[in-house]
């Protein structure tokens, strides 16, 4: 049986397993009953598989019939806490918690993909290293080969795919080079003093100095940064004041932002000094303190040439044709750059956008969903992929 009719022999398989994951999500490192599912299915392949790394993170390893290099296909598994606004049988049981971004369906792509490749050792001249990460998020990635995933045997080069619906249905997204956002996190507390709303004079107000921040902070990403070098910044959580006469004492706001970094560090810096001198200058124009934190969460992913190409030829066997398959890169985060950082790694983007199966809303959304169609296309992407490293590695 060939490759293709393999996939569709088990395309019902795939659905229910995404489907099961769908209606019960878990967040990022909570993923008990999912890793537990995923490590039985795993075991039931005949592969060798180690549980509880990085918590709930599943480690599967394939050897192949002959000595040869590594390979890593990762997906991850952890959900949203988002309330689902779906209509459909498999909608999410946990209050408050949803699949929103895809995750589900990566699991159940790479599960399967592992089945077929287990049935074809003879074809892998290697190992290959099922990696099911949790918190993709924030930090599973980094943890997971903190606690030694990329050795025992090393790892030579990484892959993973993500189902994408702002790319419609049969279109492969990828190109070589930075193809995620950088993503960083701000606090930044704006001190004032309180008061009475009758006597603003006799206060030292926060709120109309934080106003003028997230005002003038925008002058930053169309005033002081070239539009070819894409950056966002947004203001995502406010929390100031107890009752509407009082003056607060304080404002804190937080917020994320996102860039194309290609040189760990240097872009950071001039970003970040730029968003301290304009709250820095806000705030002794208004009689207010401040308190300013960065946290880095991702880097940007940065593609391997050699990968890229790899990829790009396996999609053109997968699709059968080459004008579905365009350059494309994302200014989300994503920390698959842990991996992409450490061995030669590709990132792509396999397009499930179909507005006709209602799976064309963004990610993140809780009417979020996937064209489940396209998961055939990501199984047969990780199998194929697998082969055509193994060969022009081991040839």
């Amino acid at each position: 049986m060939e490759i293709k009719e393999k996939i569709i022999h088990l395309k019902d398989e795939l659905i229910q397993l995404r489907r099961d994951f769908h209606k019960y999500p878990e967040l990022g490192f909570k993923e008990y009953r999912t890793s537990k599912i995923v490590a039985d299915y795993l075991e039931k392949c005949g592969l060798k598989v180690t549980k509880g790394i990085a918590q709930t993170g599943v480690v599967a390893l394939l050897k192949g019939s002959a000595p040869g290099p590594t390979l890593l296909l990762r997906a991850d598994m952890d959900a949203l806490p988002i309330q689902e606004k779906n209509d459909i049988p498999y909608k999410s049981i946990n209050n408050g918690i949803m699949h929103a971004c895809g995750h589900d369906a990566h699991t159940a792509i790479l599960l399967v993909a592992a089945k077929i490749l287990s049935d074809c050792k003879e074809k892998i001249k290697g190992n290959i290293k099922f990696v099911f990460q949790p918190n993709e998020e924030i930090g599973g990635a980094k943890l997971m080969i903190e606690q030694g995933i990329l050795e025992k045997p090393q790892v030579n080069a990484a892959m993973a795919l993500h189902l994408w619906t702002p790319l419609e249905s049969g279109i492969i997204g990828v190109e070589a080079g930075p193809i995620t956002g950088t993503l960083d996190i701000f606090h930044l507390t704006i001190k004032g003093e309180g008061g009475h709303t009758g006597y603003p004079d006799k206060a030292v107000d926060p709120i109309i100095a934080s106003a003028n921040i997230i005002q003038n902070i925008q002058t930053i990403q169309t005033r002081e940064i070239s539009a070819l070098k894409p950056t966002i910044i947004m203001f995502t959580k406010i929390i100031s004041g107890i009752k509407t006469n009082i003056i607060p004492d304080t404002v804190s706001l937080e917020g994320t932002i996102r860039y194309f970094c290609s040189q760990k560090g240097k872009e950071t810096e001039t970003l970040h000094q730029k968003f301290k001198r304009i709250v820095e200058a806000n705030c002794h124009s208004y009689r207010t303190k401040f308190q300013l934190e960065f946290c880095n969460e991702n880097q940007s992913v940065i593609n391997d040439g050699n990968m890229t190409k790899l990829v790009i030829n396996t999609a053109e066997e997968v699709l059968g044709y080459h004008d579905k398959i365009i350059p494309y890169l994302s200014i989300a985060g994503e920390d698959f750059s842990e991996f992409s950082e450490t061995v030669p790694s590709v990132f792509y983007f396999v397009g499930s956008g179909n507005r006709e199966k209602e799976s064309h809303y963004p990610h993140h959304n809780p009417r979020f969903n996937i064209d489940e169609d396209t998961m055939l296309t990501g199984v047969e992407m990780h199998i194929l992929s697998a082969f055509n490293f193994f060969r022009k590695n081991c040839c």
